[in-house]
């Protein structure tokens, strides 16, 4: 198990808090808590600083889990700068910051990039939150400018792919407008 704490710019990441009332932050590399990484194999180019690990992995940060056949963590001077992670699918959870709940998101490819300040969902990326579901082929999200945006699959033949957003009713939130 290897074990990664590194000082960088502080980096609270808010999972679709454009879309959900309640919000999620992603790996904080600022935070007292390491990110703890297992796998069934490792292999670490220090001179490069990069770090490729396969097998059921699992990268920990508190209560922020992701699992996926292979991740590669990829460091520059400043400390890791980002997070590739490729599964069938591979997968991304968390316990809402406020509220009940988790955000649990899957996709074949999840990438976190500290310098784009990008949280991106590629290949049949699927998002849920307390009943809510959001689905596309592409979906990123702007940490810094908290802006989400989503693609449809490219048309096979049988017609394009579309992006599909579910958002249940909050509870105990419903007026009645006509005043019966």
């Amino acid at each position: 198990m290897k074990s990664l704490n590194n000082p960088v710019p502080k980096l609270l990441i808010a999972l679709f808090a454009a879309f959900f009332a309640s919000q999620a932050t992603a790996f904080d590399l600022d935070s007292d808590q390491p990110i703890t990484v297992s796998a069934d194999s490792a292999r670490l180019d220090d001179g490069q600083g990069i770090a490729t690990y396969t097998g059921a992995v699992e990268l920990v940060q508190g209560k922020t889990r992701l699992t996926a056949d292979r991740v590669v963590l990829y460091r520059n001077v400043n400390g890791l700068n980002r997070i590739e992670a490729n599964g069938t699918p591979a997968r991304y959870q968390q316990p809402v910051t406020s509220g009940e709940g988790e955000t649990d998101a899957k996709a074949k490819n999840i990438t976190w990039s500290a310098t784009n300040k990008q949280l991106t969902f590629e290949r049949e990326a699927v998002i849920e939150q307390n009943g809510n579901v959001f689905r596309g082929d592409i979906i990123h999200y702007d940490t810094e400018q908290r802006v989400v945006t989503a693609e449809g699959a490219e048309d096979t033949g049988s017609g394009p792919g579309r992006v599909e957003m579910v958002i249940q009713p909050r509870s105990g939130n419903i007026s009645n407008e006509s005043g019966n």
